[in-house]
């Protein structure tokens, strides 16, 4: 029988009070809290930080590295949505998940994927059904339906995905929602199907509306795509119905932080109440999806952080299951040895593959924008050199390919604008969510050095620069390394700032660029099958 204790001031987020008390854990659960009349020391305990929604495969590391760099924040559980690894290998991959998550002391709560394929518009490397979603929930336990991403389909009532969001029905389990923009009846239409989430708002009255309707708001503040400024005044006039999350983060920026960042922003800058914001950091989450994680009351599991005070908020020790985790910024779980599977069945490609033939006239042109996973329309007229179709440097005008992984097929591409590239080229595995390749480039030969750089290595990240591919391998999937998180991190940001030097302003281009074949996002994006208009969900032309 393993024992302990630790005295400090104690925040009880559901009587809404601090005091001072000694908790004694026993075998990983707290045995008693005990009220003192005064406590010499001045650290504060407090429960453990939850991302309520992430995408772990986003930070290019399999689930136990993340739980490796994310404690040292305070963070103790995600929500996680595997459904990146889901379009690639399927419940194979979903089950990959769940076994290198169990290897750590971390909670990881999977959903079951409702959106593999995302659409039928893109090429995915498998599929899951109704009927595997049920297998997910009563074989492996998952607590909820992944973001249901396809809102044409749930507004039309598309039978094929009601038959997923009745198995979550059936078993009492919540639903995550992805409809950005939705408002009014059409938000109301989509929450009435049971959807019970969205981290996807973008402006305060979409959030407020949908709030209106009976739906959680997630905040999400992740590597491209941040909301929290347009919508944190949620914290403090709705700070019931507001969860925080990454849902994407890449592996250097969560070296740095993660909900914590969120919620010392929100004290400290905003002056929110302090129980309104730990609220919506540690409770409100357990609440909404039925977690085992504790939060500081007898008999419940021992996840919880001893932080200096309330506003610095340093993280000096992380506990999860009774286990001291994280102490003073460093991580105490050992790094592992991990399962390595993929899907990658393509050969390399030639220069001409990516030529667009054409002659004068005017282009759709994706205009990627910083900081934001919507894209707007552009029109422009096209630069012709020699019959065909080319980049024009002057207006940002950049050609944008996506690469079929899953078989040799004919490669799409097209042009955008806001990448801000001056030379060389930028391609990834990472590609929401299909996760096919997708390179940005200023020329034919410096894309293709790209694309054929992650087809040698099955997976991974790459920047082009005088003719010389600099790779980061993700052979887990093609998306995410088995090797140690912060070795990954350092690698990612030697890439990141190549990146910057070619020209890119963008905050994170690789992330930014995952994002250009997400096609149910609007506007503008590209699929391996063509350019895609969002806000009509079909396919468009380049030319107009």
């Amino acid at each position: 029988m393993k024992q302990f204790s630790v005295s400090g001031n104690i925040v009880d987020l559901t009587e809404r009070k601090i005091y001072p008390g000694t908790i004694v854990v026993r075998d990983g659960r707290i045995d008693s809290i005990t009220p003192s009349a005064e406590i010499s020391s001045q650290q504060f305990i407090l429960p453990g930080f939850i991302d309520a929604h992430v995408h772990l495969e986003s930070s290019m590391l399999v689930p136990s590295e993340f739980a490796r760099l994310a404690v040292p924040h305070g963070t103790v559980a995600t929500v996680s949505d595997p459904h990146e690894i889901g379009n690639i290998l399927g419940t194979e991959g979903v089950q990959y998940m769940i076994r290198n998550g169990n290897q750590v002391p971390f909670h990881f709560y999977f959903g079951a994927p409702s959106c593999v394929p995302a659409t039928s518009f893109e090429t995915a490397g498998s599929t899951i059904t109704a009927e595997e979603i049920r297998s997910l929930f009563e074989n492996d336990k998952l607590k909820y339906l992944s973001e249901m991403m396809n809102y044409p389909a749930v507004l039309a009532r598309d039978p094929l995905v009601m038959n997923k969001i009745q198995a979550a029905k059936d078993l009492g389990l919540p639903i995550d929602g992805h409809a950005p923009g939705l408002k009014g009846q059409e938000a109301a239409r989509y929450i009435s199907a049971g959807i019970s989430t969205d981290h996807e708002c973008y402006t305060l009255q979409e959030a407020l509306d949908k709030i209106k309707y009976g739906m959680k708001i997630i905040i999400r503040e992740g590597s491209a795509a941040k909301n929290y400024d347009a919508l944190h005044t949620l914290i403090g006039s709705h700070p019931e119905c507001v969860m925080f999350c990454s849902d994407d983060k890449h592996p250097n920026d969560l070296v740095k932080g993660h909900i914590n960042e969120l919620v010392k922003r929100s004290i400290v800058q905003h002056g929110y109440d302090t129980m309104d914001v730990l609220r919506c950091a540690c409770y409100n989450p357990i609440i909404h999806y039925n977690l085992d994680v504790g939060y500081l009351q007898k008999g419940q599991g021992a996840d919880f952080i001893i932080v200096d005070n309330l506003q610095n908020l340093s993280i000096l020790k992380t506990y999860i299951k009774g286990k001291l985790v994280a102490e003073n910024g460093k991580t105490l779980i050992p790094s592992m040895k991990n399962e390595v599977m993929n899907n990658f069945k393509i050969s390399s490609k030639k220069e001409e593959d990516f030529v667009l033939k054409g002659s004068e006239g005017t282009i759709q042109v994706i205009q990627a924008l910083d900081g934001e996973l919507i894209t707007k329309k552009l029109e422009v007229k096209a630069k012709v050199q020699d019959g065909h179709l080319v980049v024009d440097l002057e207006q940002d005008i950049l050609k944008l390919a996506v690469i079929n992984r899953y078989s040799n097929a004919p490669i799409a591409v097209a042009f955008i604008n806001g990448f801000g590239l001056k030379r060389g080229a930028l391609a990834s595995c990472i590609a929401h969510d299909s996760h096919n390749i997708i390179v940005v480039g200023t020329s034919d030969e410096d894309i293709c050095k790209g694309v054929n750089a992650i087809i040698e290595n099955r997976g991974g990240i790459a920047v082009v620069c005088e003719g010389k591919a600099e790779l980061l391998p993700l052979p887990v999937a093609g998306i995410m390394s088995p090797d140690d998180g912060y070795t990954v991190a350092e690698k990612y940001s030697v890439l990141d700032e190549k990146a910057k030097q070619l020209g890119t302003t963008l905050g994170a281009p690789f992330m930014t660029l995952s994002f250009m074949a997400l096609l149910v996002i609007p506007s503008l994006k590209l699929s391996d099958k063509g350019l895609f208009d969002g806000t009509s969900f079909g396919f468009t032309t380049l030319l107009k």
